[in-house]
């Protein structure tokens, strides 16, 4: 064999994780190093048996979150075809095809959390509205009792409902550990904490009294239903839950419709703009179970909360905001509910 068409089939071959039929070599794995750079090949040989992801389908290899080496990958076939340097269309197509990656990982994160959070919450409002009574004559409860007169088991309950909404977290952090990244990358780190603290008890304070406002507004002029923040029953373990369920949201929304998908848009190449509008109607749209006055509300919380995240890269003064907003709340309502005869 031709030696110049021997050493292109030994690229071809390696740019594709395997080395030419009849060779009993050790396979070798190329992949990128960590902060992504595509020209620093890191070579690390396994174990020999099948690579998993060798037989796979370009599809596939994209549902199994490898865009970045899919991407290499690409590279390297045009290296080996041409050999010397991809050509610039290839290098162009891998980059669609790591976007491409990007959009489905953002889709599926969505549909898992929020975005599912937001179709029922449409479905509740139309419900509502095709009830006989006024919006304002009907009630939604935010945290209610799963087992009434059973107090161990309801605790059980709203221990695991906690625990399962924090998992769609959880999701996020692999997913950004995996492309390379960390949750500093979104701005979640305990740096400056007692800065970060300050921001947001102040942020707390005027976006929780402002959204007390606008729900009294909203509530009175019979675009919102009656919201309900807690029904459960008076226990030792009540205010501890319903202060570990502000935190759950608070961490929940902040890092997937702020932290997360803003900073996804942003590598999508969206304009500031256009990722703050659709970050704050996602968030207005699952709070719709509450009726408009709930959109409008967390709408423009959603504009404030992406600007300043945008701005200034910190998520943690966001999330102890978020928290300490409906710990408020929460534990407002169970305290001053019976003192306040204005509380609806």
């Amino acid at each position: 064999m031709d030696a110049a068409v021997a050493e292109r089939r030994e690229l071809l071959a390696r740019a594709l994780g395997s080395h030419p039929p009849g060779d009993t070599r050790r396979p070798v794995q190329w992949a990128p190093n960590r902060d992504g750079d595509r020209g620093n090949d890191r070579r690390s040989a396994r174990a020999p048996g099948r690579d998993p992801l060798a037989s796979r389908s370009l599809i596939a290899r994209i549902l199994w979150w490898q865009p970045s080496s899919v991407a290499l990958a690409s590279i390297r076939v045009g290296e080996a075809l041409t050999g010397g340097e991809a050509p610039e269309h290839l290098a162009r197509s891998s980059e669609v095809l790591d976007r491409k990656a990007l959009g489905i990982e953002v889709w599926l994160v969505l549909g898992l959390s929020l975005g599912a959070s937001a179709l029922y919450a449409v479905l509740d409002l139309f419900r509502s509205l095709s009830a006989s009574a006024p919006l304002r004559a009907q009630k939604a409860v935010i945290n209610s009792s799963a087992a009434p007169g059973h107090s161990v088991l309801d605790l059980a309950y709203q221990l695991a409902g906690i625990a399962v909404a924090m998992v769609p977290v959880a999701l996020v952090v692999y997913l950004l550990v995996r492309s390379g990244e960390s949750v500093s990358s979104i701005g979640l780190d305990t740096t400056r904490l007692g800065r970060e603290t300050a921001w947001g008890v102040v942020l707390g304070v005027v976006v929780g009294g402002a959204g007390l406002g606008l729900y009294l507004g909203a509530y009175h002029a019979g675009l919102n239903v009656r919201v309900v923040p807690t029904n459960l029953p008076a226990t030792w373990w009540r205010i501890p839950v319903l202060v570990l369920a502000a935190v759950q949201n608070g961490v929940l929304e902040e890092v997937v419709v702020c932290g997360y998908l803003l900073h996804r848009l942003r590598q999508l190449r969206w304009n500031d703009d256009r990722s703050l509008v659709a970050s704050a109607a996602l968030r207005g749209a699952y709070h719709l179970y509450q009726g408009f006055g709930g959109f409008l509300g967390n709408a423009a919380m959603g504009l404030l909360f992406g600007r300043l995240y945008q701005r200034r890269g910190r998520l943690m003064r966001l999330v102890l905001a978020h928290s300490l907003i409906d710990a408020g709340a929460f534990v407002g309502y169970v305290v001053l509910r019976s003192r306040l005869s204005w509380l609806p």
